[in-house]
């Protein structure tokens, strides 16, 4: 069995008090085991959903089509770069920072009502290329921090 990594960097970290809004951007949060990020209104003990990421290169997509959107726009707590956050199947653990532990929960979702992103692209890269994750182990987490993850072939 082979072992390969990949690495990333945290780019940005966004959080809001209310859910279905644009998160704003701040330097360093706590992640909580089993439950998120403190002062994020998605943290919870209650679903596998605790934290999103979405890539820096998602983002380019949309700013591609002529948007002007950046970090945040779209709801995901960490945004990333370096990392193909899709091709990480549920269940791969990632550790970022100095010792926070996260496993894949989800990739994707649906989106039930349109947001603005889709309104003014006609798309939105949330839906099909963000991701959750669980935290397993808590600490902090800073915008910088690598992020990375091995997996067994």
């Amino acid at each position: 069995m082979v072992s390969s990594i990949m690495r990333g960097k945290i780019v940005s970290i966004n959080i809001s008090e209310k859910k279905g809004v644009r998160k704003k951007p701040v330097d360093e949060v706590v992640l909580r085991t089993e439950y998120g990020i403190e002062g994020d209104a998605h943290a919870s003990s209650e679903w596998h959903r605790q934290v999103s990421l979405l890539a820096q290169e998602s983002i380019e997509k949309m700013i591609k089509m002529g948007l002007n959107v950046k970090a945040g726009d779209f709801a995901e707590n960490i945004t990333t770069e370096g990392i193909d956050l899709v091709s990480m199947p549920v269940g791969t653990r990632m550790s970022i920072g100095d010792g926070v532990e996260v496993e894949v929960s989800q990739i994707g979702k649906e989106c039930h009502t349109r947001c603005a992103i889709y309104y003014q692209a006609g798309d939105c890269v949330m839906p099909k290329e963000g991701i959750f994750v669980r935290v397993l182990k808590g600490g902090k987490v800073k915008k910088g921090d690598n992020i990375e993850m091995r997996s067994e072939k």
